[in-house]
């Protein structure tokens, strides 16, 4: 089980200090990048004015934030995720995760998961996610094509602290009836109410947003999230 802290970052300073929050403290964190388009929240980098930070990113002047110690996935709201693609690879992630819903065409995605460079398919881990509110099997011809699923727990995709939707559980079980081995990650809604149903219908990962960064003791809340699968 991995226990990975969600940002959604309202600026460049925001997302460096949350992740100062976490840093230290676990190995991975996701960042939703939400481009008013596929969702209706904007987060960092896409508010005018946020075009210097990335751009130092993507010319090497500056990695994100704290990368030497922490790694990242980039949790990808956005409507622009195959054209933008070689964009989002320059930010240094090491896992990306696309959304089965901002992919039109089905099969003109397939050819591109198919066509990601060896390289960049050794270096990354290639997620992809799925809303509440769509058949989960819609994401069965894509399963061999990616390296983990995300299940997205709340049906209103794009903000923090929706209610639970207990639809997740129905899908992460059929998941794992149907593909044994397959990573599966969840992300909307965990908390520590929530995460035990999850890990029992056969979670592998849980992104936990706001129940980690509304704590008093972050520390301690990672600390319980982890003792729920010793």
């Amino acid at each position: 089980m991995e226990i990975i802290p969600a940002i959604m970052p309202k600026s460049y300073e925001d997302l460096k200090n949350k992740i100062s929050l976490v840093r230290g403290l676990v190995s991975f964190t996701q960042i939703d990048l939400c481009d008013g388009q596929f969702v209706k929240m904007v987060t960092w980098p896409f508010h005018d004015g946020d075009e210097r930070s990335l751009d130092n990113i993507l010319n090497e002047r500056e990695g994100l934030p704290f990368w030497e110690d922490i790694d990242f996935e980039l949790d990808l709201m956005v409507a622009n995720a195959v054209d933008e693609f070689d964009t989002y690879v320059r930010m240094g992630p090491k896992r990306i995760i696309f959304h089965l819903e901002a992919m039109p065409d089905h099969e003109a995605f397939l050819q591109f998961l198919e066509g990601i460079d060896l390289y960049v398919r050794e270096n990354i881990e290639m997620g992809l996610a799925i809303n509440t509110t769509t058949p989960i099997e819609s994401l069965f011809p894509f399963v061999s094509k990616v390296d983990f699923v995300q299940c997205m727990g709340i049906a209103q995709i794009g903000r923090q602290a929706e209610p639970f939707d207990e639809t997740v559980l129905d899908h992460i079980r059929t998941l794992r009836e149907k593909f044994p081995e397959l990573v599966i990650s969840v992300d909307g809604s965990v908390n520590l109410n929530t995460a035990p149903l999850l890990i029992d219908a056969g979670a592998d990962r849980l992104a936990v947003g706001s129940a980690i960064f509304t704590s008093t003791d972050i520390r301690e809340t990672l600390r319980q999230f982890e003792s729920l699968v010793e």
